[in-house]
């Protein structure tokens, strides 16, 4: 089965994914692609204690994730790959990994520079900026905390005048 969900969440793996995107699309492996938390022995350990035994952790580099989303794709195990960063999201999808393929938000908080344009979405203007280049890639982008909520395509999220 192929990639059944990437996402960009600040937060990784944790409830929302877990239970709730977990619940629905049934993952047997979830991919974090983030360069700090790959060299991270005690952070991985940290984010695969909260993951039932039957769903497998996996932590890589955006760069050798550039190099495997095929071969996820091709897999037959059911994958989440998941991003805590906008900017690590539009660097995997560099050369046209992603094109054809949808990036779901799920959730980037408050901060410095940011601007709230949902409830679980904030976003700064370089982020913006980064995701109207992975939809000019042909990346289909949404926002949607959880899987029964309602659809927020990124034209809504970036308002009527792109930004």
């Amino acid at each position: 089965m192929p990639i059944v969900l990437l996402r960009i969440d600040e937060r990784l793996i944790h409830g929302q994914v877990v239970v709730g995107w977990g619940a629905t699309l049934h993952p047997d492996r979830i991919v974090v692609v983030d360069d700090e938390i790959a060299a991270s022995t005690w952070e991985q350990e940290l984010y695969g204690l909260g993951l039932p035994d039957e769903i497998q952790a996996e932590f890589h580099t955006v760069e050798e994730s550039r190099l495997l989303v095929q071969q996820w794709h091709d897999d037959p195990r059911r994958t989440m790959v998941l991003t805590r960063t906008v900017e690590a999201m539009s660097r995997l999808a560099e050369g046209g990994v992603l094109q054809g393929r949808e990036v779901n938000i799920g959730g980037l908080h408050h901060s410095s520079g940011r601007r709230q344009v949902l409830p679980y979405v904030f976003l700064s203007d370089a982020e913006r900026a980064a995701l109207r280049q992975l939809a000019e890639a042909g990346v289909q982008v949404s926002a949607r905390d959880v899987p029964g909520a309602r659809r927020v395509d990124l034209t809504h999220l970036l308002g009527p005048t792109g930004g």
